[in-house]
């Protein structure tokens, strides 16, 4: 998903607005992890950039997005790039000490 959000809406709060766009996102991230894993694949990584513009956007974890939403809202921006990329991938396993 690479979309560009609107984060103000005549007739509503910013806030509001924003918490439109997380629910969007967190609606997309649903959908793409029920998708079939290829075969040879454990899991669907997904790749995260967001910012004001798309030149502007940094890469971060899916944890992060929401955060990232107000960080660019308080700057002052009309809009947010945001982009959510699912690649197939490998789990990786940590054994603890």
């Amino acid at each position: 998903m690479k979309k560009t959000f609107p984060l103000k809406a005549p007739g509503k709060d910013d806030a509001r607005v924003r918490d439109k766009i997380r629910h969007e996102i967190n609606k997309y991230v649903r959908r793409e992890r029920k998708k079939t894993v290829p075969e040879g694949f454990d899991l669907w990584n997904l790749n995260c950039k967001i910012g004001a513009s798309s030149e502007a956007a940094e890469v971060l974890p899916l944890k992060e997005v929401g955060g990232a939403i107000d960080k660019v809202a308080a700057t002052g921006a009309d809009v947010v790039f945001v982009e959510v990329v699912a690649v197939a991938g490998h789990r990786t396993f940590t054994r603890p000490l």
